[in-house]
């Protein structure tokens, strides 16, 4: 595996890590970050999330990775892939 491709895995899972951990502490979930599927809708029928979840979730995410979630792109916080996939392209370098 070339150095490039390690280091773009290596980011994304102390990424996925980190963003569950920020949803765990933020939210006070009693769950542990196993138990967070990556692919799972955290609203509606998935985890079953609130609008009052979403800005706490965001204000967390925020906090933690030193960005900014637009208004116009909720689909940014269907899964922790989906958010893991929005602090690549932004650039973020493992969890600060």
């Amino acid at each position: 595996m070339s150095p490039d491709i390690h280091d773009i895995i290596t980011n994304r899972l102390a990424l996925v890590s980190k963003v569950k951990d920020v949803m765990i502490s933020s939210l006070n979930l009693e769950l542990e970050p196993d138990e967070l599927a990556e692919d799972s809708q955290l609203f509606g029928f998935g985890l079953g999330l609130d609008s009052i979840d979403a800005l706490t979730l965001i204000v967390g995410i925020e906090d933690a990775f030193g960005v900014h979630l637009p208004e116009d792109m909720p689909h940014v916080l269907r899964s922790v892939n989906t958010m893991a996939d929005f602090l690549m392209e932004k650039g973020v370098q493992h969890a600060h």
